[in-house]
């Protein structure tokens, strides 16, 4: 493209004024005068498109980002629009980046096929964590058995990274049992709290059968869907042990259960459990004088339960070693038994204290020491086993509290 000289009549060359090159080969960015001179001039310098030194056209934004997109493939739906805008955006405007928008394009196409089949196959919590795997090292979701190390090693707020480690060494949690919450709705993060805490509690001991066996400063932990992975059809809640000390880690599996105890192992478990369950269901009332009948319907629940646990013992075919340390505490189990169905119908406070006292020093965790030995089972009480949640050790129960905190 050329540009005409201005139209005028032809002005001959004074004896003072330079001879004018030819048009077009003016000075770059100053443009001829109109009378012929190179003084200042009231025209801009051209645009670009003239010049030979021209820079080149830039490259499409969308495009470099649908290509980043596509490569995380963590929103492919973005990445694929952002790559038909770019694509459009080229041809009007001019600009580079074909390539890059095609290939963002085409990339994000194929994460929300992905993301399409794992939705339709249920399997969207495994893409949660392939997500997150792809940028934090996380191998896959958590099993019953499996341990963990978390991001700074705290199990609490939200936690994305997390390498499974053998249990033979220093870890920071242990999974011991997994539940699907119910579809529907995001039920809101309380809720979701509220059922993991009640559900993972209840479910630790047909892991950790041996409650002896359970450090002290151990606790349960629990890991819940979030709002967003509920949206991608999470409903996975993985229960948890983890030490409740700052800093401080756990060493070697907790698992004690049938994949690890003997038959007459098991058996004993199953009985104390019995027992267990009925002490745990001990009334929110600290004083027996502020809910007396509720009270006595807890002691009615654990003589029950005592003649269960009786039963049990005495049903098994206990191995020579462990006959007599075994039925010595069946016969104890027996005389506690009654005490408590007598704290059961106490006719007022001052009884039920009686009976429910002379009931729980019966069933003290250290009378049973030699049966467990015998068993090869732990033999280290916890260390509020014997505690009887009272302020009097010859009060009872009532007199002091509603935790009893015994683990038989």
């Amino acid at each position: 493209m050329s540009i005409p000289p201005p139209s005028g009549p032809h002005q001959p060359e004074g004896p003072n004024q330079s001879p004018r090159p030819p048009y077009g080969q003016e000075p770059l960015g100053l443009p001829a005068h109109p009378q012929g001179s190179y003084g200042p001039s009231a025209y801009q310098p051209w645009a670009q498109g003239y010049s030979p030194y021209n820079r080149p056209a830039s490259v499409n934004g969308f495009a470099i980002a649908s290509l980043a997109l596509g490569v995380v493939c963590c929103v492919p739906g973005v990445g694929l629009v952002l790559g038909l805008v770019a694509l459009r955006q080229i041809r009007r405007r001019g600009e580079r980046g074909t390539g890059l928008a095609v290939g963002g394009s085409v990339l994000s196409g194929i994460g929300l096929a992905l993301w399409a089949l794992l939705l339709s196959t249920g399997s969207a919590s495994d893409w949660e964590w392939f997500q997150q795997g792809a940028r934090d090292g996380v191998t896959g979701s958590l099993v019953k058995g499996e341990c963990f190390n978390a991001p700074d090693g705290e199990l609490s707020g939200d936690t994305y990274g997390i390498d499974k480690v053998p249990c033979s060494g220093e870890h920071d949690g242990e999974v011991f049992a997994s539940f699907s919450l119910e579809k529907g709705a995001y039920p809101g993060d309380d809720s979701v709290a509220g059922t993991a805490d009640k559900r993972c509690y209840g479910l630790q001991d047909s892991y950790a059968m041996d409650t002896w066996a359970v450090p002290d400063d151990v606790d349960v932990y629990y890991l819940t869907p979030t709002e967003l992975s509920w949206s991608g059809g999470d409903r996975k809640v993985i229960c948890v042990f983890g030490n409740a000390t700052e800093g401080r880690d756990l060493t070697g599996s907790l698992r004690k259960d049938e994949t690890v105890l003997n038959a007459h192992q098991v058996a004993y478990l199953k009985a104390a459990h019995v027992l267990n369950t009925a002490l745990e269901s001990v009334p929110d009332t600290r004083y027996a004088e502020d809910d007396l009948p509720g009270h006595k319907a807890w002691a009615g629940r654990v003589s029950a339960a005592l003649a269960e646990q009786r039963r049990l013992l005495r049903a098994h075919e206990w191995p020579a070693g462990a006959r007599e340390p075994v039925a010595v505490l069946a016969g104890r189990l027996g005389k506690a038994r009654e005490r408590w169905a007598e704290a059961a119908k106490a006719p007022d406070v001052k009884t039920f204290y009686e009976y429910s006292g002379d009931g729980v020093r019966l069933i003290d965790p250290s009378q049973s020491i030699t049966a467990r030995k015998a068993l090869g089972l732990d033999t280290t009480p916890p260390s509020d086993g014997g505690d009887t949640g009272s302020d009097d050790g010859d009060q009872g129960p009532g007199g002091g509290g509603g935790d009893v905190g015994m683990e038989v």
